[in-house]
């Protein structure tokens, strides 16, 4: 029997007849709704909100979270795999899925009170509440802790002010996970979008994630009630458990926009004639291609088994960190090579791996660079903290 040539370890047979449905159904999802128009809004520089209500009401938002809170109680890998499907389509739609779910719902429900999980969660489930999530800012990048947007207790409020950078859905936003710097440590709030004093301001001229919001947050003496803040937490523990969260996602990613590129540069490869035979018939085509399977047999692996620890409660944030690193390099790499045996019609959005190269320059570097995440390995291995 043939194998499939985009899982040639039968990788799907691993999976739970639960994990495999899910699958199913973000595929023709993407299929069906994602492809025929994500090319377009990637030249258009448009984040494709019409599809929202769509991917809510598949129960993709906050999918792991229990049903009381309107998620659909799913396990980690069932997760993965929405990530795996919507980045097939554009890295900017598993994007905007993975804020939502990963870096605004998750903290409400870790970090929340009971009060904020009911009066937030299940409209964020419904897609009736977009979220950003406020860590990065504009001099930090890599380094967190270096955060220059305060808050301060003034009565029963808190008042903000500052700044925040690289926001992924900040203009689409109806409320931000906001994490400033306090006298007792690293704290979160819930910003709602209304507060006098907070703006967005999209940021245009991008050459990547083109089919994403990106905007900047501005904080000017914003005004936050008690009754906002995330009061289960302290410390940059609490946004770096939210990155774990979306990493973990984000290492299901890539597989998927990798996927992309080699199923176009194959179909093209035999359509396209040269020398009087197929591209595909040749040597270095046949190489390219056969290490691209490899490349990505080896993330869906990792990726899995990244999973399974996952729904085991064994996961250690030093296994996502290499997850993220290997998958991200192999998407990229693989995007860029399909570019190039596509040739010349490789360079527009007609047909994939641009997009999705271009798209995985911010995937490698967002929620963790390549070298940030050999580092955390690096000091694994030694026990010597190298940053």
């Amino acid at each position: 029997m043939a194998l499939h040539p985009y899982d040639l370890y039968d990788v799907r047979s691993l999976l739970s007849e639960e994990e495999r449905a899910v699958q199913d159904t973000v595929a023709r999802f993407t299929d069906e709704r994602v492809l025929p128009i994500i090319g377009e809004c990637f030249d258009q520089g448009r984040f494709p909100t019409e599809l929202i209500p769509e991917i809510a009401g598949l129960g993709l938002l906050g999918a792991t979270l229990p049903e009381e809170y309107g998620g659909a109680g799913l396990n980690a890998v069932s997760y993965g795999l929405i990530c795996q499907e919507l980045e097939r389509g554009d890295s900017g739609l598993r994007s905007f899925a993975s804020v939502q779910s990963s870096l605004c719902m998750y903290p409400i429900y870790a970090y929340g009170t009971e009060e904020q999980k009911k009066r937030w969660l299940p409209d964020m489930a419904a897609g009736k509440v977009i979220g950003c999530f406020g860590l990065t800012e504009p001099h930090g990048g890599s380094d967190p802790a270096n955060m220059k947007t305060n808050a301060k207790k003034d009565g029963g409020d808190w008042v903000i002010n500052g700044g925040k950078m690289w926001i992924t859905n900040g203009n689409l936003a109806d409320i931000a996970i906001v994490w400033a710097q306090t006298e007792d440590g690293i704290q979160g709030f819930i910003v709602e979008k209304d507060f006098a004093g907070f703006s967005a301001q999209e940021i245009k001229h991008k050459m990547s994630l083109r089919a994403s919001v990106t905007s900047a947050l501005f904080f000017d003496n914003v005004r936050v009630p008690e009754s906002n803040r995330l009061p289960n937490v302290k410390g940059l523990k609490g946004p770096l458990g939210c990155l774990t969260q979306a990493r973990y996602g984000i290492t299901w990613g890539p597989i998927g926009a990798a996927i992309a590129c080699l199923d176009e540069a194959l179909n093209y490869s035999k359509e396209r004639i040269l020398f009087d035979r197929p591209v595909a018939a040749t040597q270095s085509a046949q190489l390219k291609m056969a290490d691209w399977a490899r490349r990505i047999t080896a993330a869906q692996l990792l990726s899995l088994q990244l999973g399974r620890l996952k729904d085991a409660g064994k996961m250690q944030p030093t296994q996502v960190s290499l997850a993220k690193w290997n998958n991200c390099r192999m998407a990229i790499d693989i995007a860029r090579e399909a570019r190039d045996l596509l040739g010349a019609a490789g360079i527009t959005t007609e047909h994939c791996p641009i997009r999705h190269g271009l798209n995985m320059e911010s995937v490698i570097t967002y929620e963790g660079t390549e070298t940030v995440h050999q580092l955390v390995v690096g000091r694994e291995l030694t026990g010597i903290n190298a940053f």
